[in-house]
């Protein structure tokens, strides 16, 4: 039990108020780890709280009667404590519409979502801890299941956006989620659309965080959850890919994701997105004449128990859809979905343009003969700061899609990345800067200042012994 906590613990218990550790911190200790930013519940109404936590500096900004207090010598945990309390009235699916404080423990663990989050630990007379349990829940977290209080439809009813919390409890501690609670998450799926993309987005990121975010994501789509969250990934169900692809572009996003070294949610997000555009753009080439087309120019289309065939319409050549199918621009047509996903989620512009670069350029590709130049314009296009991460999802991708984790190219593009790395990659990085190109041409600030950078950038890129200052003084002079 961490020192702050039995303070805590303490401090009520000398003023006569019940006071429980309740939430992450019990599931913590029944996991056998130290609780970090502790929830607890008390007798005491929000006035009795502040009194008791005064000399700590409390702070109390809420409708809902929780208390905070932060502690640390950095103060960089917080401590919550909020009263015992009933609830009545979700109009809009995820806050109570009228609170009231409680009389009861019992009355207040009632009102949970979870079962295993009804468990409960407190100071008892004799010095130590005691755990109390009215509904189950120990038993349930032991059998590692996630199961809702009461009726599941109704938990959810009163706040949809446990639904998805559910699912991150699941793929967070590696539990089961109990048949009729899962049952309950598909009959309710649609209240997520009364969520705001704002919370939804924050539950996507933590079960991306997860330890285990591809079953994370299955269960979002096998709960229907995602057809309001990313819907374009169940598109991807079913279209089949060729060559060493053994799994369709769903299954493959999912071991990608699972593969990814990252333990970045934007990256893994990005993981997860990086063939989204897949479906958009599958055609199906021929072997023989190597005719392009869509599925509706196909004259003679059949199936068997394990794939499906078709005739080509010019050359008539019979081949399986495995075989000849293409997905050109795939990446190109990704970035934009992937850019239109971000902004729904309302991600960051950071965020959003990291998640969008990645998915963009995933399917760079390295030859031997490449110059150190084209090493750099590539570390420009990929952006310094996303390069270890776009190694990262290539190495998801190569994984999910039955490969070693690396290859002899990759580990020389590496290799090649790190000694370019810290060469010039953008005008800001030349030794002169647009005060040196109006001093040098007597010219005020406009479009030409640019053009003259960009021209200096382009020598220096292609050879960077020509960021010298004596020499790119005399080429402004010359550009001018």
């Amino acid at each position: 039990m961490p020192q702050e906590t039995k303070q805590i613990f303490e401090m009520f218990s000398k003023s006569n108020h019940e006071i429980y550790l309740v939430g992450a911190g019990v599931r913590a200790i029944l996991r056998g780890e130290e609780p970090v930013d502790c929830d607890f519940t008390t007798s005491a109404v929000p006035d009795e709280i502040l009194k008791v936590l005064e000399k700590l500096e409390p702070f109390y900004d809420n409708n809902y009667g929780t208390v905070g207090v932060a502690f640390g010598r950095k103060r960089k945990e917080v401590y919550e404590i909020t009263p015992y309390r009933t609830e009545q009235g979700y109009s809009d699916r995820r806050r109570p519409d009228e609170i009231k404080w409680g009389d009861s423990l019992k009355e207040d663990v009632i009102r949970r979502d979870f079962t295993m989050n009804s468990v409960v630990i407190g100071p008892c007379g004799s010095g130590g801890y005691e755990l109390i349990d009215y509904l189950g829940g120990l038993k349930d977290f032991e059998n590692k299941l996630v199961k809702a209080v009461g009726k599941a439809e109704e938990r959810f009813a009163e706040d949809a956006l446990r639904m998805m919390r559910a699912i991150r409890f699941a793929a967070q501690l590696s539990f089961r989620i109990e048949p009729k609670t899962l049952e309950g998450i598909s009959k309710n799926a649609s209240l997520l659309k009364e969520i705001s993309r704002e919370r939804v987005r924050d539950e996507l990121m933590k079960i991306l965080k997860s330890e285990h975010p591809a079953d994370g994501i299955h269960l979002l789509v096998t709960s229907d959850l995602m057809r309001y969250i990313i819907p374009e990934i169940l598109e991807t169900r079913g279209v089949p890919q060729t060559g060493h692809h053994a799994l369709d572009v769903y299954n493959h996003i999912l071991e990608s994701l699972r593969e990814c070294p990252s333990p970045d949610p934007v990256v893994r997000l990005a993981t997860l997105l990086h063939d989204i555009g897949k479906p958009k753009t599958r055609r199906l080439r021929c072997l023989q004449c190597g005719w392009v087309m869509k599925d509706d120019d196909l004259e003679d289309r059949g199936e068997t128990a394990k794939t499906t065939f078709y005739k080509c319409p010019r050359c008539h050549k019979l081949q399986t859809e495995h075989e000849a199918g293409t997905f050109y621009g795939h990446e190109v047509v990704g970035a934009r979905m992937a850019e239109e996903i971000t902004e729904r989620l309302r991600l960051s512009k950071k965020e959003k343009a990291k998640i969008v670069t990645l998915v963009r350029w995933h399917m760079f590709s390295y030859d031997p003969k490449m110059t150190d130049a084209a090493i750099r314009r590539f570390i420009r296009r990929v952006g310094r700061e996303n390069i270890n991460d776009i190694i990262l999802l290539r190495i998801g991708d190569r994984k999910g899609g039955g490969s070693k984790t690396t290859s002899w190219r990759l580990q020389e593009l590496q290799k090649r990345v790190g000694e370019q790395l810290y060469e010039p990659m953008t005008t800001s990085d030349l030794v002169v800067d647009g005060t040196d190109v109006m001093r040098i041409l007597k010219i005020e600030p406009g479009p030409k200042v640019g053009e003259v950078m960009n021209a200096l950038f382009e020598e220096v890129i292609e050879d960077t012994s020509k960021n010298d200052k004596t020499y790119l003084e005399k080429r402004i002079k010359e550009l001018g």
